[in-house]
Formats: structure tokens, sequence, C-alpha cells
């Protein structure tokens, strides 16, 4: 029973360190990565598609990244889609082929993004707590139910904590690589 609570713990921590990663891919740094694209969506026949979906995304250079689109008639949906987006890019299209150059970011525009970043990584660490959290409560009521002792009880709870902290240093791992990553030239 407590090696399931464990588990369930350390397999939702970890799902959060991989929601982490995958918030932490959106934000751009100034390099071109297909990943920039992924949560813009397109109306695709009537469906709401991501942009994967409808086109092929790739990079051309270090600050470039092209979009074909597999239908002629989805180029302009599709240009549309990346103008309205939170990202600020202005495409050009070229036929099938829309273009997305990547400005520079300014300096003031890197600490923003550094902000941003840390925030994400304080919502996942929230997570992380509120997982331990949950833990500590069933293993509480297995202690309550007397189906453990207070020995077996600390012990569970000292190993939630073990795994609470490694993914916690896991979070600042990952935000400093981030930072790291913005704060490059």
């Amino acid at each position: 029973m407590l090696a399931e609570i464990k588990q369930d713990a350390k397999l939702r921590m970890n799902k959060s360190l991989d929601s982490l990663r995958k918030e932490l891919a959106k934000i751009r740094t100034g390099r071109a990565h297909p990943s920039l694209l992924e949560h813009i969506s397109v109306d695709y026949y009537g469906n709401e598609v991501p942009v994967g979906q409808a086109a092929s995304v790739s990079v051309e250079d270090a600050r470039t990244l092209a979009v074909t689109a597999w239908d002629k008639s989805m180029v302009p949906v599709i240009e549309k889609a990346i103008l309205t987006s939170d990202l600020g890019l202005n495409p050009t299209t070229a036929g099938t082929v829309i273009r997305i150059p990547l400005p520079a970011l300014t300096e003031e525009r890197r600490v923003e993004l550094t902000k941003v970043v840390h925030h994400e990584g304080e919502n996942a660490k929230i997570a992380i707590r509120n997982i331990r959290r949950d833990a500590n409560h069933h293993i509480k009521d297995l202690l309550k139910e007397k189906e453990i002792s207070e020995d077996e009880d600390r012990r569970a709870e000292q190993e939630i904590q073990q795994l609470t902290d490694m993914a916690v240093d896991k979070v600042d791992e990952i935000i400093a690589e981030k930072e790291k990553e913005l704060l490059e030239f």
C-alpha cells in the first residue's frame, strides 16, 4: 500500500516536471525551434488543430522557421493564426511556404521572460508540494485505520519528502537552464 502511494507520488511529480518543460518550450529564446508554434491552432476544414497537423514546421536557420502548408488554401489561415498569436511574429509568405523570422530579443524582453520562467517554475513547485500533501494525507489515513505502524508512517513521509526535494531540485535545474538560454546573446 505504501509502495503504491510513493509510486503514484513519483509518477505525478514527473508529470509536473514534464508539464513545466512543455510550458517553458513555448517561451521564445530568440532561436528558431518548431515547438514555438505548437500551441497555435488553425481552423482546418471546420476543426481546430495545431499548426503541426495542418503543415510541416521546420527550422530554416538559427532565426527563421519555415511552415509548409499541406494544402495551398490553408496558407492564409495559418499565416493569420501566427500573426494573431501572442508570440509577436510577422510571417512572410512565398507560395505554400510561410517564413517566420524571429527578431532578436531585447534586454528588457529577456528580463520579462525570465520572470515568466520563474513564475512557471514556482507553479511547478506548488504542484509538487500539493502532490506531497496528498501522499502524506493518504499515509495518515492508513495510520488512522491502523494499517501501518507509526514507524512506517514516519519512514514513508521521509521518503515522500526525499522525492519532493529531488523534484524541486530538478525544477530549479530546469529553470536555471532556461534562464541561461534566455540571457545568452
